[in-house]
């Protein structure tokens, strides 16, 4: 099975989770009069709209590329987790705005079983989902399905709430406990749409690659003894695809045909490193010149520093 069968199976599976939920809990909710269902069926509604965004972004982003995109639609990943997380800032502060009005006006409930019930079902029903979600997302590196698993993640956490808060209601007979629990739930979903708009908004500004990949591709660099220097190393991620583009410092008197070979072992050991990379690189002789990388050149890191006895000084060192 492919990455876009597996992340579009996934997706379609969201859709169809969400729109079970938002149905039982709409019809719950009229059934028990009870605002925190009702509410609870808007949040998963909003769930619903970013899995469906999910699900055509996933199939938008796997497009290859065209003349009017180049690069691919990798991005279109982004856009919808960014979109997403926008959809769970409205959600939380619908939330707040609930959970005030309940602590001025606690409205009577009925039937809190029936509640109770529905808010279990859908905490488990979209623990497993978001569980599945996020190993895909992982496996496949998509940032819409990660935003789609939190997204769901988030709608665990406001269900067990208000889950706990009916049980309370019904034990203790005191409805403030409700909007007090909400407006706990409320901080979490705010804290993780910041999360993903960070981790969106990111991508979306060409943000280098995390660490722990720079590393990964300084080690793969590193490793040919016959690249002799590296500098302007450009990496950014775009949906779940890498664009890399470097500077790759050889021996002067290598021919034209060896260095090209050589560049290209290098970015086949890239795309190793990391499958499905765009990988650019530009050859240059490693002279003293060309191995003083300057203070204002921008990539990942600077060139590392080899030994330079025996290279060639360049041309206005020669003269």
């Amino acid at each position: 099975m492919t990455d876009y069968q597996t992340k579009s199976g996934a997706a379609r599976l969201s859709v169809v989770s969400n729109t079970l939920l938002v149905a039982l809990k709409l019809a719950v909710g009229a059934f028990t009069g009870s605002v925190s269902v009702l509410s609870e069926a808007i949040h998963s509604a909003v769930d619903l709209a970013a899995a469906l965004i999910a699900f055509f972004s996933v199939q938008a982003a796997d497009r290859p590329a065209d003349e009017q995109h180049p690069f691919g639609h990798g991005k279109i990943e982004n856009v919808s987790a960014l979109v997403e997380a926008v959809l769970i800032f409205v959600a939380a502060g619908y939330l707040v705005y609930e959970a005030v009005h309940r602590l001025a006006h606690p409205p009577p409930v009925r039937g809190l079983e029936w509640a109770m019930l529905v808010m279990l079902i859908s905490a488990v029903a979209n623990w497993l989902i978001s569980r599945h979600l996020l190993r895909v997302a992982a496996a496949t590196d998509s940032p819409a399905l990660l935003a789609d698993a939190h997204h769901l993640r988030v709608d665990v956490y406001t269900s067990a709430g208000v889950l706990a808060a009916l049980a309370l209601i019904q034990l203790t007979g005191l409805r403030l406990l409700d909007p007090l629990i909400a407006l706990g739930v409320a901080a979490l979903i705010f804290r993780v749409a910041w999360s993903l708009t960070q981790q969106a908004g990111g991508s979306l500004l060409d943000e280098t690659l995390p660490s722990g990949e720079q590393q990964r591709l300084k080690h793969v660099l590193e490793s040919e003894t016959r690249v002799l220097g590296y500098h302007r190393v450009r990496a950014r991620k775009s949906g779940s695809q890498r664009h890399i583009d470097l500077h790759l410092l050889v021996d002067p008197e290598l021919s034209l045909r060896e260095a090209h070979q050589l560049a290209e072992k290098v970015e086949d050991d890239i795309r190793a490193a990391f499958p499905g990379a765009w990988v650019i690189s530009h050859v240059e002789p490693a002279t003293d010149e060309e191995l003083a990388v300057q203070e204002g050149e921008p990539g990942i890191w600077k060139g590392r520093a080899p030994e330079r006895e025996g290279l060639p000084r360049g041309p206005q060192e020669t003269r």
